[in-house]
């Protein structure tokens, strides 16, 4: 009888001991966002990473478009938006927060793949279909050097609403009257000309089969491919090539806006590429979580300093200080 007795407290205490080790299950919190497709593969890193400071967040993110973001964000359901495009009525109490940059580079297939320049007037020629051939003056009289054969032109643009043709358009807007009347600016406008692909792989995908082609990309779907790119005159008159560095120059000589993605289309700075942008979350300043809206803070401004290191190994320009220091302090104000 003793030793039962001795058995069943010993086992008591042992249970308890084996309790008191087991750390108690972490309340999750979960956060839904929707939006742009671009910034997707750095998103997803973002959540992989921040899962393991805090375990107890899981984000759930569906890569609709940026014009899918800003639907689900004004209908309040997710928790934020992605979106590269601006909003052109945004309600009260919503804040943008700007969280990667984004460039878009001109890509074409040409024989012999010259390296070519070109300015922004030029450019919406030949989007308006204006200039149908490779030899015309205008481009030559920017390629002096250069055998341009009279290869037809074949514009590929996306068909589908994107924050790549929102900068590309936004940038035809300021370089051409022309364009300004005629198309505008737009996640989705009503091309003049060319034919449209599904994505930033269709658009590649359609230029690589299409000689004579000219399209546009994301300018981390341009890394790594085959074809060359547009130097884009800019506005300080200097022909610059898209890449981190020239991106980063134009945002950080661009005023910033407190509600708008980026347009870099007149940036200052001699190195500046002039079809740059900011990619970034939408996300309401009032929040009826307490809970879920200090957790989306701290995971907001992990991402405007740790992340950036991120998104710059995975090929994405990161912000400059001058632009994380707007997203900063927007961060500041939600759930206040």
């Amino acid at each position: 009888m003793e030793r039962i007795l001795f058995l069943g407290i010993a086992f008591i205490a042992f249970s308890a001991l084996i309790r008191a080790e087991v750390p108690a299950p972490v309340a999750g919190v979960e956060i839904t966002g929707a939006g742009a497709r671009f910034p997707y593969p750095v998103y997803v890193k973002w959540f992989e990473e921040y899962g393991k400071i805090d375990p107890s967040v899981r984000f759930h993110y569906q890569p609709v478009g940026s014009d899918g973001g800003r639907d689900q964000i004004l209908a309040r359901t997710v928790d934020f938006g992605a979106s590269g495009a601006a909003l052109t009525a945004a309600p009260e109490g919503l804040l943008y927060i700007p969280v990667v940059a984004d460039a878009v580079a001109i890509v074409y297939n040409i024989p012999g793949l010259p390296k070519l320049k070109l300015d922004g007037a030029t450019l919406a020629a030949i989007f308006l279909g204006g200039i149908t051939r490779w030899n015309d003056p205008r481009i030559a009289g920017m390629n002096s050097g250069v055998e341009l054969m009279p290869t037809p032109i074949m514009v590929i643009h996306r068909s589908d609403p994107a924050a790549s043709s929102y900068l590309l358009t936004d940038f035809l807007n300021v370089s051409s009257v022309s364009w300004h009347g005629q198309v505008g600016e737009g996640t989705s406008v009503a091309w003049p000309v060319g034919i449209g692909a599904v994505g930033n792989e269709g658009v590649l995908c359609q230029i690589k089969l299409t000689p004579g082609a000219i399209g546009y990309v994301e300018l981390t779907y341009y890394f790594g491919n085959a074809l060359p790119c547009l130097e884009m005159r800019n506005a300080a008159g200097v022909f610059i090539n898209p890449t981190l560095e020239s991106v980063q120059a134009a945002l950080a000589t661009t005023p910033t806006s407190a509600d708008l993605p980026l347009s870099t289309g007149r940036a200052s700075s001699l190195v500046a590429y002039p079809i740059s942008g900011t990619t970034g979350l939408l996300v309401y300043r009032d929040q009826s979580d307490f809970a879920k809206a200090k957790k989306l803070s701290a995971f907001l401004k992990w991402v405007e300093t740790q992340g950036q290191e991120i998104a710059h190994n995975l090929n994405y320009p990161p912000l400059p200080d001058t632009v994380r220091s707007q997203g900063l302090s927007r961060i500041a104000e939600i759930g206040n």
